[in-house]
This record gives structure tokens, sequence and C-alpha cells, in this order.
């Protein structure tokens, strides 16, 4: 159980949010963990009680919330994501942008004791290292959501070095679950082919066969995110936001491990805007200092993970 208080979550109905708040309150206690998100709490299907309404712009709403909780850590979650943040990329930057101010001003002004907020891969660019990209590299960002993830990453620096804040991130790729639908990211065809394998037999791709970028399942995400937090402050050498890597592969290898169990499956390839987008992050990650400083090490590879997809989705496998 929490004992300084209660945590929460914004952004609970969405793909992180959902299991994330879950994993929370088995560690935790269901009541010590409140589920916030934009939706009513009748169409609220996700994350159950306790939930409440919010907009994570209404800064006032979500500060007195804050105090009448007793809330003392925040997982912000709540963000426009990269293909879907390009439809409309004013309205991404003021949700991903002053989403995160707001939280990070609460933080400060309600003395919370962490705060956590996850970054992406999208941060990198065309001139950042395809193969293994470092955590100390070029971040050139050629989307609005790549560009808010990068800015807010000095942000949650400022805040920790100017007042203190305890805010700790994660630069995650991109995420496979099977209990949550894609929310708009590049990588959600990795989501996507496993529906649409089980429903139809064949996909059609929006990214070329021969396309690697950094993927990670679910569960190791979620376990990220837990021991992060949990790791003690003067453990972390990190105050912008860690690297971390699961595993790498690209449609056409994801679709050759699908057909091992599913051999009917076929997948073509129509590339779409969002091949731009893929071809300007790595393929692969570097993510040792996250390694070195708190532990981590994945525990899925593509193999694993596609066998628990479709057992999950209840294939036999």
């Amino acid at each position: 159980m929490n004992k300084t208080g209660k945590i929460l979550v914004i952004g609970a109905c969405g793909q992180i949010g959902s299991e994330l708040t879950q994993a929370l309150r088995e560690q935790y206690g269901n009541d010590q963990v409140i589920a916030g998100d934009r939706l009513s709490a009748e169409s609220n299907t996700g994350p159950g009680r306790p939930y409440v309404q919010l907009d994570v712009l209404d800064k006032d709403h979500l500060s007195r919330l804050v105090k009448e909780e007793g809330v003392t850590q925040i997982y912000h979650l709540a963000a426009v994501l990269s293909a879907t943040g390009e439809k409309n990329p004013q309205l991404a930057w003021q949700i991903n942008m002053q989403g995160l101010l707001n939280v990070l001003d609460i933080g400060v002004e309600g003395r919370l004791e962490k705060v956590f907020w996850p970054s992406s891969i999208a941060v990198f660019g065309p001139d950042s290292p395809k193969k293994d990209c470092p955590q100390q590299t070029v971040t050139e960002p050629t989307t609005v959501y790549g560009i808010s993830k990068c800015a807010g990453e000095y942000w949650c620096n400022y805040y920790h070095q100017k007042y203190g804040l305890d805010v700790r991130s994660l630069r995650f790729p991109g995420l496979i679950s099977y209990l949550a639908a894609p929310g708009g990211g590049t990588t959600d065809y990795a989501v996507d082919i496993f529906h649409q394998a089980v429903e139809h037999a064949e996909y059609t791709c929006y990214l070329e066969a021969d396309t690697p970028l950094p993927m990670m399942y679910m569960n190791d995400a979620i376990r990220a995110t837990l021991e992060l937090m949990d790791a003690h402050p003067d453990q972390l050498t990190v105050r912008t936001s860690y690297n971390l890597a699961g595993l790498s592969f690209t449609p056409a290898e994801i679709a050759e491990a699908i057909k091992k169990r599913i051999p009917e499956f076929r997948i073509s390839y129509a590339p779409d805007f969002r091949q731009q987008i893929a071809e300007s992050w790595p393929g692969s990650i570097d993510d040792r200092t996250a390694r070195q400083d708190w532990g981590w090490k994945p525990r899925f590879d593509l193999e694993t993970m596609v066998h628990e997809m479709l057992k999950g989705m209840k294939v036999t496998v």
C-alpha cells in the first residue's frame, strides 16, 4: 500500500494507462490509485473505479483534485501521438506541452513525491544514429509529437534542477498489447497486424517491408515504468528521459513470425505518410544507461512476444 498518499494516472484509458493503472492497483491497492481521463465516468469501460473525468488543460480542476484526494504521485500519460498529431499539429502541441507544464507546476505547488512522464523514440531524427542509438546523441525530431517530447524532456530536467521535483521518464519505443487499441502512433501497425491476422488472415501495412523500428511488449514497458519509479533517486543519472530497448523488427519479420502460427496469413504493403516518419527514427536503441543505473533488462523477444499476443487473443499457438 502507498502509505504516503494516492496515485493519479492521467490518460488512464489509453494504451499504456489502462494496463499501468491495473499494475499500480495490484501493487498499492485499488483505492490508492485514481484513474483519470477525458472520457465521462459513464463511457469509461477501461480502468474501472475510482475514476475521475478530467482535462489536463484544466489546471485549476487538476490542482483541486490533487489537493482534495491527497495525491502524492502522478503518472501523466495523456498525449496526442505521432501520426494523429500530424493531422492537427497545434492541438497536439497544446495538449502535449501545456498538459505537461500543468502537471509539473502542480507537482511543485503540491510538493508531490514523484512524477512519471513518458517520452518517446520520436525525439530522434534523420541525423540520429540508426543502429543502437545512444542515450546522448543528436535529437532533431521531424513531427510535432517528437518536438513536444524533446522539449518536454528538457522541461522535466529543468523542474528537477530548479525546483527539486522528482520527475522520471522513459523514451518508449513502439508498444504492443492485445488489451488496448492503438492510439494513433506510427508504430501502431505492430498491434493492428495481429488483429487483422486473426480476424481476416491478411493485412495491408502502411510501412515498407524492410523498415526496422524499436518495439516493446507492453508487459516489459509496464515493468520498466514500475522499476524506474521504485529506484532510489541516487541511482538515477538521467533527468531528461532514459533510452529503453526491448526488441527491433521489420514488418516482414513480424509477418513471418505470425505466419509460423497462422500459416494462411498474408501481408501486402502500401506505404503512406507514416513511412517518412518511421524512416526518421532509429531502427534500434542502446539502453545501457538504464541497465547500469537501475538494472533494466527486457524479457520478451520477437518469438515470445508473438506467442503471448496470439495466446492473449485466444489463438491456439
